[in-house]
């Protein structure tokens, strides 16, 4: 259940190669000039902050790099765009958490998409799963604009470091062995309740015992709620536990928390929109380019090994949080 850590540290190297070489050859490339010529002489709705929304062209390429890396190594996406809205863009931890589930919301769609059309979705069990997730979730979201900035942004850092250390500790989905972690309690718990089969459009047949859902609801509702705080969480936390503790299939227990995350996320992301102004000369970017990036990184991800990439990104999630906190707690 725990990962074997010898290629941690030169995947970590790696993905900070990938970020940092990939980011400067695409802010190098894009002509901000014919940009600005473009954009100035289009109409744009009356108010829309024009020349905010050009000193914002850099999000779009690094959207496409931040949504091709998060797809290749199965992360969430907004691991990514929160921390950046945050730390870069300069929004407050209300309106970065806010863009980057809006922005989530688009990115995940062509995922979803595939694994709907593939039929490898157990829906059963993520109906279960939606009944704490997307409450959760909206509570989530609301607290986000009512708490006090200060512990909005210490919750933000100390939930990046949690699970930067939960991508270094586990083993990747696809690693992990059904069942092993369910201990006798939830072995009894688990055993009786009927079979769930599981039949995709590519001829594969997936028969497991049908889970004891109880404790996969309440970590939905936990995953849903800091991910309505933090616009991340809910797939982390459920999925390698519907693996180990469910004896779900790897490809279905993705499957499913990834649907999961999409009608959660909606949920959230109109919270979000409903209780503050959206960002939309970030969006307007991040948007398109996770749209473009999502294409490729669908295509793209099965050749990324995942037992270095996700241990990589666990620790630069953990140096952001920890980066989030101590500007903070120092200033």
């Amino acid at each position: 259940m725990t990962r074997n850590r010898t290629a941690v540290i030169s995947g970590f190297v790696g993905v900070l190669g990938i970020l940092v070489g990939s980011a400067a050859s695409g802010l190098a490339g894009l002509e901000l000039g014919l940009v600005d010529v473009v954009l100035q002489s289009l109409p744009v709705p009356a108010g829309f902050p024009v020349e905010q929304f050009l000193a914002h062209w850099w999000v779009f390429p690094v959207s496409i790099l931040f949504s091709l890396v998060a797809l290749s190594s199965g992360v969430s996406g907004a691991l990514f765009f929160s921390p950046l809205f945050m730390l870069v863009v300069g929004l407050s931890p209300s309106q970065a958490i806010g863009a980057g589930l809006l922005t989530e919301v688009f990115g995940m769609g062509n995922g979803l998409l595939n694994y709907v059309r593939q039929r490898t979705v157990d829906y059963a069990t993520a109906k279960w799963l939606l009944l704490g997730a997307v409450p959760a979730v909206v509570v989530g979201a609301f607290a986000a604009h009512h708490v006090p900035t200060t512990l909005l942004t210490i919750a933000f850092g100390a939930g990046l470091l949690l699970l930067g250390s939960f991508l270094v500790y586990y083993d990747p989905p696809e690693k992990c062995v059904p069942g092993e972690g369910e201990g006798a309690f939830l072995e009894e718990k688990n055993t009786g309740r009927g079979e769930t089969v599981i039949e995709t459009t590519g001829g594969e047949t997936f028969r497991y015992d049908t889970c004891w859902r109880p404790p996969g609801l309440g970590l939905a509702t936990a995953g849903g709620f800091i991910t309505g705080l933090i616009s991340a969480g809910l797939p982390e936390i459920t999925t390698t536990q519907l693996i180990v503790r469910c004896r779900l299939p790897p490809r279905v227990a993705i499957a499913t928390s990834v649907f999961v995350l999409a009608i959660a996320a909606i949920a959230g992301a109109a919270v979000h929109a409903l209780a503050a102004t959206p960002v939309w000369y970030v969006v307007a970017w991040s948007i398109p380019g996770v749209l473009i990036g999502g294409t490729v990184g669908t295509r793209v991800g099965k050749y990324v090994p995942s037992e270095i990439m996700e241990p990589a990104l666990g620790i630069v999630f953990a140096i952001v949080g920890v980066i989030v906190l101590g500007s903070e707690v120092l200033v």
